[in-house]
């Protein structure tokens, strides 16, 4: 009768269904000496268990983690970034010819510019169909009064 419920509760215990006070008694039965023969290999498993059960670890943990930021390595990485900046920056000085070259180019992208305002003043006559388009829209909706209150 007791190796019935003993192997209920071992089949319960592979199924992940047992309580802790059912696997506190499968603890005791496996502790004894007497196990039946075809259970002993579970034996071995839950005395492996109680003994991890007493293991203790004594090593100290460190809680703190110890992050220091290099600052001289940051100046130096500053020092080489301005170097590198003077070296290139010393060769582009504007010469004469880059001030007129600017200035044509402004000017042409003025003359682009008139141009394009032109183009704008003949299309200005669409803004007034777009009004009366709005207006007509007006209408529609006063020729359905109904519509209107239910709205």
């Amino acid at each position: 009768m007791v190796l019935n419920k003993i192997e209920k509760l071992i089949e319960k215990y592979e199924n992940g269904e047992t309580t802790l006070k059912e696997e506190a008694k499968l603890k005791d039965y496996f502790s004894q000496e007497t196990v039946a023969p075809h259970l002993q290999h579970y034996k071995a498993m839950f005395n492996y268990f109680s003994f991890n059960q007493q293991e203790t670890f004594t090593k100290q943990l460190p809680l703190k983690t110890k992050t220091k930021f290099n600052y001289k390595w940051l100046s130096v990485a500053a020092v080489i970034a301005l170097m590198v900046g003077f070296y290139f920056n010393q060769n582009e000085t504007i010469t004469e010819q880059d001030k007129q070259d600017y200035e044509k180019a402004k000017s042409y992208l003025q003359l682009v510019s008139q141009t394009l305002n032109k183009g704008t003043k003949q299309v200005e006559y669409l803004t007034a169909i777009n009004q009366a388009g709005k207006q007509v829209n007006y209408l529609k909706e006063m020729n359905n009064p109904i519509e209107r209150i239910y709205k």
